[in-house]
């Protein structure tokens, strides 16, 4: 008898240690365990912007719209240009308008401001 209920005992120990590290490996914030931050933050969004300015008309320059500014584009209008048709996009927090041509995902014209219709000659 005294042999099972140290058992028992033992197994519920190994139970409740097993289940609060997989517990922890979930989700470490409940813990007050924060993961490893990176030293450097990132680049700045007119830094973003200008390396999108740089690529624009490059295939992956779409790629690189939607991880920089993701959630924060707000399509104004559709136009000719590109491979058929553009849409502009808007970002409110940073006052700029991309013109991206989705057929070949690149960014096709960038300007500051909320502009509706680009001129054709910068959409093509």
């Amino acid at each position: 008898m005294k042999l099972a209920s140290l058992l028992t005992g033992m197994a519920m120990v190994g139970l409740v240690t097993a289940a609060d590290l997989s517990f922890k490996a979930i989700n470490p914030s409940v813990f007050g365990v924060a993961p490893a931050q990176a030293e450097e933050s990132g680049p700045s969004a007119q830094e973003k912007i200008d390396m999108i300015i740089k690529n624009k008309g490059q295939i992956g320059s779409g790629d690189q719209l939607r991880r920089f500014f993701f959630g924060d584009l707000e399509p104004l209008a559709v136009q000719p240009g590109g491979a058929g048709m553009v849409v502009n996009l808007y970002n409110k927090a940073n006052n700029v308008t991309f013109s991206y041509c989705s057929t070949y995902d690149v960014v096709v014209a960038v300007k500051m401001g909320k502009v509706a219709q680009f001129p054709a000659s910068e959409v093509k």
